[in-house]
C-alpha cells in the first residue's frame, strides 16, 4: 500500500488544535458603570429614546447596561428614573403618570421628573418627611426629535450641544428622529457590541466589496469604485476622505466622519450631494447589544429619514430567508457575525484598517483623559461653544 508523507511543519503551522482562546479589548467595549468606556460615554448627553416614545405610558428602556423607566408627565416634561420605587422596590413600569410625575402602583408614592417625592398618600398629612426621599433619576432633555439623557457624574454635567447640520431646516422641512440598529432593517436593537458596528464607518473599503461585488450592487454604481482613502484626525475625532475616479474624468469626493466617543456622520449612499444633513449616535444598550439614534432634516411630510434599501431580489432584509442572508450578507451579517464581542486578539489588521486603528487610539487617549479627572473631547460647559460641527458629505463635482 502506497503511503503519502506528511509535511509536519506545514501541518503544525496555523493548526486550530490547542489554539488559545481569543480575548476582546474590554477597555474599549464594556460600558457598565465604573468601566473606562462606560465612564467616558457617561460624560456626554446620550439619546435614549425618540421624543414620541416618551409618553404618559411608562416605558422600560436599557442604556449603557442600566434598566430605566422613561415617561413624560402630563405637563409635558420627560423623566428618566430607576425602575425600583424608593419606597419598597416595586417597578415603576406599573406606575401611573400624572400631572406632577409618576405614581407607584403599590402605595401611591408620587415622584416628579427629578425624583422628588411629592406625595405619600398612606402617610399622615400626605408624608411629612417626603422631602427626605429621592427616587434615583437622570437629567433628560428634548432635542432634535430625540430624548437625551446625561448619565454621568452630576458635578460634570455639560451643555447639551447643538448640531450645525440640523440648524438650517427650511419652512418646508422638519427634524425627524429615527431608531434603528442597521439601515438595512431588522430589529432596532442588534445583538453585538457597539464598537464593531460604530467603527465600520471608517472601514471605507468594505463598501466596494460587501455592498458592491460580493452581495450585488446595493448603492449607486459610483460607490462600487475602489477608493483612494486618507484618514486624518479632526478637532473631535477621525475623518475618512475618499476619492473615487469616475469614467468621465471627475472625482467623487466622499467624506465620512466619526466623533469621539460614539457619533457618526455617514453621507447618503445613494448619491445625495452636498454636506450631510443628518447625524447618528450609536448607543450601547449593554456590552453585547446596541441601537442607533439618528436625527435628520427631512421634508415636512416625510416619515423616514431615508428609505430602507432593497438588499436582494426586490426584498428588504426582514423579507429575506436565512439562506438568502447567507448568500447576500449585509452590514448586519458582517458585524453580528463577529460574535457578541469580537475577539480583538485574533485580528490581523492591515493598511486598509488605518482609520479604525486611528480611532481606537483616540478613544484610548480620551479614556486616559477622563481617568485623570479632565474633560474629554466634545464636552462643553458654555452654550456659545457647544456646537457639533460636521465635515462629512458627498461632492461629485471635484475636478482632477
Amino acid at each position: 500500500m502506497q503511503t503519502t508523507s506528511i509535511d509536519t511543519n506545514r501541518l503544525h503551522s496555523g493548526s486550530l488544535y490547542k489554539r488559545p482562546p481569543g480575548t476582546h479589548n474590554a477597555t474599549l467595549t464594556e460600558v457598565g458603570q465604573g468601566t473606562p468606556m462606560g465612564e467616558l460615554l457617561r460624560r456626554y448627553w446620550q439619546p435614549v429614546a425618540l421624543a414620541r416614545d416618551a409618553t404618559t405610558t411608562p416605558k422600560l428602556i436599557r442604556a449603557l447596561g442600566e434598566e430605566l423607566i422613561l415617561f413624560r408627565d402630563k405637563s409635558g416634561r420627560p423623566g428618566l428614573v430607576h425602575p425600583r420605587c424608593a419606597h419598597r422596590g416595586t417597578s415603576l413600569y406599573y406606575g401611573k403618570v400624572e400631572e406632577r410625575g409618576i405614581r407607584c402602583c403599590y402605595h401611591g408614592w408620587l415622584f416628579d421628573v427629578e425624583g422628588h417625592c411629592v406625595e405619600q398618600p398612606c402617610e399622615p398629612g400626605g408624608g411629612a418627611h417626603r422631602g427626605k426621599v429621592r427616587q434615583p433619576w437622570y437629567p433628560v432633555r428634548d432635542a432634535y426629535d430625540l430624548v437625551f439623557a446625561y448619565m454621568g457624574p452630576p458635578e460634570k454635567i455639560p451643555v447639551l450641544p447643538r448640531v450645525d447640520a440640523l440648524e438650517g431646516a427650511g419652512p418646508d422641512q422638519k427634524i425627524l428622529g429615527e431608531q434603528k440598529a442597521f439601515a438595512s432593517g431588522g430589529p432596532a436593537i442588534a445583538d453585538c457590541n457597539w464598537l464593531q458596528y460604530f467603527e465600520n464607518a471608517l472601514d471605507t473599503f468594505h463598501v466596494a466589496v460587501l455592498h458592491s461585488n460580493f452581495s450585488g450592487l446595493q448603492f449607486i454604481p459610483e460607490m462600487a469604485v475602489m477608493p483612494e482613502v486618507k484618514w486624518s484626525l479632526t478637532a473631535g475625532g477621525v475623518k475618512a476622505t475618499q476619492h473615487r475616479q469616475l469614467d468621465d474624468g471627475k472625482l467623487f469626493l466622499r467624506v465620512t466622519e466619526v466623533l469621539s466617543p460614539n457619533v457618526r456622520s455617514v453621507p447618503d449612499a445613494f448619491g445625495k450631494k452636498g454636506p450631510v444633513d443628518r447625524i447618528e449616535w450609536t448607543l450601547p444598550v449593554d456590552d453585547t447589544h446596541f441601537t442607533t439614534f439618528t436625527a435628520g432634516v427631512v421634508a415636512k411630510d416625510a416619515t423616514v429619514i431615508r428609505e430602507r434599501r432593497v438588499l436582494h431580489n426586490g426584498k428588504l432584509w426582514e423579507d429575506m430567508t436565512e439562506e438568502e442572508r447567507r448568500l447576500f450578507p449585509d452590514d448586519r451579517e458582517a458585524q453580528v457575525g463577529q460574535g457578541p464581542i469580537t475577539l480583538h486578539s485574533d485580528e490581523h489588521l492591515a493598511t486598509s484598517d488605518q482609520g479604525l486603528v486611528m480611532f481606537r487610539r483616540l478613544l484610548q487617549r480620551q479614556l486616559a483623559t477622563v481617568a485623570e479627572g479632565k474633560n474629554p473631547l466634545g464636552v462643553w460647559f458654555n452654550e456659545a461653544e457647544a456646537v457639533i460641527r460636521l465635515e462629512a458629505g458627498n461632492f461629485f463635482d471635484a475636478q482632477l
